[in-house]
């Protein structure tokens, strides 16, 4: 999990000042209580990589309702993937460089889709979040354009295949990531990433990342509660059952009595 400097600029939601704060206090919090996990033999650079760190439910209820206010449940997301009624709403922020998002890419990431996605229990809503300069922000533009054509999972999963950050992210690595992905018109698909809108994309992304007070990638927020690292299957599984229980409950109790 990384965490280079960044600036400060301010996000549209949480629209409180206090609440980024807040947001920090409960991620120190629960990464003591908890401890961490660490994943340094995936890890791009050990210089600048952390190890990941979990947070359990409790602390403040009114950030976390405000927080899940950020699931934008869009049917016409085209980084996002499953039903938009889905009780339960994982928004990742990631970088295409970060070692750890691509081993929850790989190892994690797609069993979440097999038992939680397919079943309409789970929706899970990606947010550029490029923290490494450049090539981060070239393949965080190029994953948008990849949307335009519907095609941004397929490149998602090209991108974090084993081994491809290091083939870097240069136009033309870009490219035949696109083509891999199955993106038709590899023409349109340039233009779009080095599109005025594809940069916009992508800064209100790593706007809202920041004015959450996220700092590093891998960075969840389900149903609200954040969750950082690249953590174990078993982690998100029960963060996300927990979440679907609690909608349930909420469900019910609104529901009059026979």
């Amino acid at each position: 999990m990384s965490s280079p400097p960044r600036p400060s600029p301010a996000a549209k939601k949480p629209s409180s000042t206090t609440k980024p704060v807040l947001l920090g206090l409960v991620v120190v919090l629960a990464a003591g209580l908890l401890g961490f996990v660490s994943y340094r033999a995936t890890a791009p650079d050990p210089a600048s990589d952390t190890p990941a760190s979990a947070t359990t439910a409790g602390a403040d209820s009114d950030v976390y309702r405000e927080l899940a206010e950020l699931a934008r449940r869009d049917a016409g997301d085209k980084l996002a993937q499953g039903r938009t009624d889905a009780p339960v709403v994982l928004i990742e922020f990631a970088d295409f460089q970060c070692g750890y998002c691509g081993k929850f890419a790989r190892d994690t990431e797609p069993e979440l889709i097999k038992r939680y996605v397919a079943d309409g229990t789970l929706r899970i809503e990606w947010r550029n979040f490029p923290l490494f300069g450049e090539a981060s922000e070239a393949a965080a533009r190029a994953s948008w354009a990849a949307g335009r054509q519907d095609r941004f999972w397929p490149f998602h999963r090209a991108a974090y295949a084993e081994d491809a950050k290091e083939k870097g992210f240069g136009k033309d690595r870009l490219r035949a990531l696109a083509q891999q992905a199955g993106v038709k018109d590899l023409d349109r698909f340039a233009r779009d990433t080095d599109s005025a809108a594809a940069t916009e994309a992508v800064r209100e992304d790593r706007e809202q990342a920041y004015g959450i007070g996220a700092t590093s990638t891998p960075s969840f927020l389900i149903n609200g509660r954040p969750l950082a690292g690249a953590q174990p299957l078993a982690v998100f599984a029960q963060a996300i059952e927990a979440a679907a229980a609690e909608e349930a409950n909420v469900k019910n109790a609104g529901e009059p009595a026979e």
